[in-house]
């Protein structure tokens, strides 16, 4: 009987060492300054500026894509699905204030394909990139048998700081407070589980039909990646004082909110102060899905919300639209009685 290697099982070490050198030169352009090392160690390293922070926290978060890599399989277009993975992240330490410093990802597939890879770490490095942060480490995992031929999945890790006397937690909302919406740009990705079985399996379309309510192919509007808040937000928080964040994600408005907001304070949402994308009219149209189950499952085209004071509403809709920001006043902070919901929409 002839030796047995980690190859003949479906694991290429030579391929994956070959794929790390491939993609050496993308992971060291997001490198910013407290990055320690190259490539390649077991750990990644990253020096904390305790001159620049007088009391400084860590913020941390994890998250994944879930099955929209489903619709960048089938489209066989994987170099927008890390700007999400990076997304998920990022969006989700900044509504605290933090300061993205450094990311790590793990990419598991059934063999490495290093074309899909490279595709995947492109768009792993213009998310950190977009979000100034380091990519400084992360995992690259052959598992046949465990996923089939073609298939993978992502997670993804970042680290941020805030002094502790800046971290926004929503205990600074107040009744009379403002709630601000910033633009989403489509479904994100969140829902795709509910996108995949109302497109594909109940209506029968293709991933490249042409969709004429979206004035383009169906798998183009899927893919458009997760927008990253890291830039308007830290913008607005260099000179006005943000009372409460809350990133619009899984759960969308009527679970994530609620996240924020005190006891004593409810949020009264105006539907119709914001224009709503069409592949959500779309969606709801086809699926027959109600408005109760969109609202609790999809971002609906409000990626962020800022409570901010009334008397710097003003102001701070005039910044995000010098950032080229789509925003809507889209509600208010009013009392809340221990009976009533945390969120109302009218």
């Amino acid at each position: 009987m002839d030796a047995t290697t980690y190859r003949d099982s479906g694991v290429d070490i030579d391929k994956a060492e070959a794929f790390i050198e491939k993609i050496r030169p993308l992971v060291k352009s997001t490198f910013r300054t407290g990055v320690l090392g190259e490539i390649g160690g077991f750990g990644g390293m990253f020096h904390l500026d305790v001159q620049k922070y007088h009391d400084p926290v860590l913020v941390s978060a994890t998250d994944g894509v879930g099955t929209k890599i489903m619709v960048a399989v089938l489209m066989d277009r994987h170099h927008t699905i890390g700007i999400d993975l990076v997304a998920m992240c990022v969006n989700d330490i900044i509504v605290h204030g933090a300061t993205p410093l450094f990311f790590l990802d793990y990419l598991a597939m059934g063999q490495l394909s290093p074309q899909v890879g490279a595709q995947i770490l492109e768009g792993v490095t213009n998310g950190c990139l977009q979000a100034r942060c380091s990519l400084i480490g992360g995992e690259t995992a052959e598992m046949p048998g465990l996923y089939k031929a073609g298939d993978y999945d992502l997670a993804g890790f970042v680290v941020g700081v805030v002094d502790r006397g800046q971290i926004i937690d929503g205990s600074d909302i107040a009744v009379g407070h403002r709630l601000i919406g910033i633009a989403s740009n489509g479904l994100h990705s969140n829902g795709f589980s509910l996108v995949r079985k109302v497109f594909f399996e109940n209506r029968g379309y293709r991933i490249m039909d042409y969709i004429p309510e979206l004035g383009g192919p169906l798998g183009e509007e899927l893919l458009k990646p997760t927008r990253i808040y890291v830039e308007p937000v830290l913008n607005l928080l260099r000179d006005f004082p943000l009372s409460g964040l809350a990133h619009i994600t899984g759960g969308g408005l009527t679970q994530n909110l609620p996240r924020i907001l005190p006891k004593s304070c409810q949020a009264v949402l105006q539907r119709q102060s914001w224009p709503v994308p069409p592949i959500f009219h779309f969606l709801q149209e086809k699926g027959n899905i109600s408005d109760e189950e969109m609202l609790r499952t999809f971002n609906n085209g409000i990626g962020m919300v800022m409570v901010v004071a009334e008397d710097l509403v003003a102001d701070v809709l005039l910044r995000l639209q010098g950032l080229h920001e789509q925003a809507f006043v889209i509600g208010e902070i009013v009392a809340r009685k221990p009976e009533n919901p945390p969120l109302v929409f009218v």
